[in-house]
């Protein structure tokens, strides 16, 4: 692991005391980067071979599971109400609980609990496309505090189904509302529910390209780069802008992904940290920016570290390990680059099928692995172990459902999602 990624974790202690590596507390793990730990993984499975369990759930759902100890939390609808169900690691229910009234997906591949859920390993927090975010204990279900967003700060307009998940920091949770007209960043106490700053975020941006399905990103500040305690990083309507975490302070900002003003380019992939780069995929799959963190005010001219046309993801996040990036298209082509140079080292076109890649790719045992959304796994060699010459599928696996959630994989098992079940896969 490179030296970054941990003094990161040391930095982050204040934000989830006990992070470890065999836990997944938010959608892209433990590092925010895909990246996840443990070995003993299986590279074949099906609905007849090494599944440990199956639960079908009572609802639609499209977020991905927060893991942590014993718990495996999810997010869907029960009964027209959003509701978060938690199941041990065995597949037996601990509690379910429903909240306001839910708000059906648009698109057929959306739902109304698309946000994936973050926990802290006490408590979890939950957001739903009705504005609906709240904060339950993660031992029995308790909810300490409720908020609806488009009830409190006005309706969403979105054209689509909301995506974007809350993430922590060391004293919020935050969620970011990037859409037609006003645009924001809204932090709230993670333990009372008292919102403690909002911040706009209306940038120049035409028609739906102001609109965004995007996570941010927390990161730990960098004091030599003159940064706070800790930043935020956030992704859409054709900028990345920094954040001071602490107050909602921008700090500086990157503009120029859409320079011919494409209407249509709203943003769904969400940055990701290389070293001391921030990654963001744009351009509705056509573009990937590479951003050196720091400065004040307009950094496009001075902080373009690289920028590659000719490659994206639309809707996976790439993942990142050891200054080596992979890069899923909605397509199935997979991509390996330097994080540093954003040169490819590998690259492989998956077979053509009619289903697209809306899962992000994770990066474990030394393999990835990208899903399509029939179901279907492909288990590839991971960009530091690989090059052209060597590139070919691994193993992989189907479960016959239809998948957008990213795979999680703790302590050797995979659990994966589907809009029906949860499925846990591993040796028995």
């Amino acid at each position: 692991m490179r030296t970054w990624v941990a003094l990161h974790f040391v930095a982050l202690a204040a934000v989830a005391p006990s992070v470890r590596g065999d836990n997944w507390p938010n959608w892209r793990g433990p590092a925010f980067d895909g990246t996840a730990a443990g070995t003993g993984y299986v590279t074949e499975w099906g609905p007849g071979q090494h599944v440990l369990w199956k639960v079908p759930l009572p609802g639609l759902g499209a977020s991905t599971p927060a893991v942590w100890g014993d718990r495996v939390v999810v997010t869907c609808t029960i009964d027209g109400k959003d509701a978060v169900i938690c199941l041990d690691r065995a597949g037996q229910e601990r509690w379910r609980k429903t909240l306001g009234e839910a708000r059906t997906g648009k698109h057929k591949k959306a739902t109304g609990a698309n946000p994936s859920p973050v926990t802290d390993g006490e408590r979890v927090w939950v957001y739903f496309k009705s504005g609906e975010l709240a904060c339950l204990d993660l031992d029995d279900g308790a909810v300490a505090w409720r908020a609806n967003l488009q009830q409190r700060f006005g309706e969403d307009t979105l054209w689509w189904d909301l995506g974007t998940s809350p993430v922590l920091t060391s004293r919020a949770v935050v969620v970011a509302v990037m859409q037609t007209g006003p645009s924001y960043l809204a932090a709230f106490d993670r333990h009372t529910g008292d919102l403690l700053w909002k911040h706009g975020r209306d940038v120049p941006a035409p028609e739906e390209a102001a609109q965004s399905y995007s996570t941010p990103l927390v990161a730990a500040g960098d004091p030599a780069k003159g940064e706070p305690a800790e930043v935020l990083f956030v992704l859409g309507a054709d900028h990345v802008t920094a954040h001071d975490a602490a107050s909602g302070k921008e700090l500086w900002r990157v503009g120029g992904l859409n320079p011919e003003a494409n209407g249509f380019f709203r943003s769904i992939a969400s940055p990701v940290l290389a070293g001391d780069l921030v990654i963001a995929p744009y351009a509705r799959g056509g573009t990937i920016t590479a951003i050196r963190r720091g400065g004040a005010g307009d950094v496009t001219g001075s902080h373009l570290a690289w920028v590659r046309r000719d490659i994206g993801a639309d809707v996976p996040t790439p993942a990142v390990k050891d200054g080596r990036m992979v890069v899923c298209t909605d397509k199935g082509v997979v991509e390996g680059l330097d994080a540093v140079t954003g040169k490819t080292v590998w690259r492989m076109e998956l077979p053509k099928n009619r289903h697209a890649y809306s899962a992000s790719p994770v990066i474990v045992d030394g393999r990835v692995i990208v899903v399509r959304e029939d179901g279907v796994a492909s288990i590839l060699p991971w960009p530091g172990a690989a090059t052209d010459a060597g590139v070919a599928v691994l193993g992989g696996g189907s479960v016959e459902e239809m998948t957008v959630a990213t795979p999680v994989c703790v302590d050797g098992r995979m659990f994966l999602r589907t809009h029906d079940s949860l499925w846990c896969i591993g040796a028995k």
